[in-house]
């Protein structure tokens, strides 16, 4: 049976940092704070180095669709 894959996209892979070497690592996997006055703009909001959100051009990432297991596991790890 395969896992089930979350509604809502949670995570996004980075494809390019340039201009934000301090704040994105590339080929690392980001949460999205979902933000549809964001999205409408082209831009998605990730939780960064940080660890605070932040909107960045949404063609620096690649959005990624979690099975279910992965994504919860995931997420208890940064509630902390």
């Amino acid at each position: 049976m395969e896992p089930k894959l979350s509604q809502a996209i949670s995570f996004a892979l980075c494809l390019s940092n340039e201009g934000y070497n301090a704040s994105l690592d590339v080929g690392k996997l980001y949460r999205i704070v979902q933000d549809a006055q964001a999205d409408a703009h082209g831009l998605i909001r990730i939780v960064d180095e940080s660890g605070e959100d932040y909107a960045f051009a949404a063609d620096r990432f690649y959005r990624l669709q979690l099975p279910q297991p992965i994504e919860a596991a995931l997420l208890a790890g940064t509630r902390s």
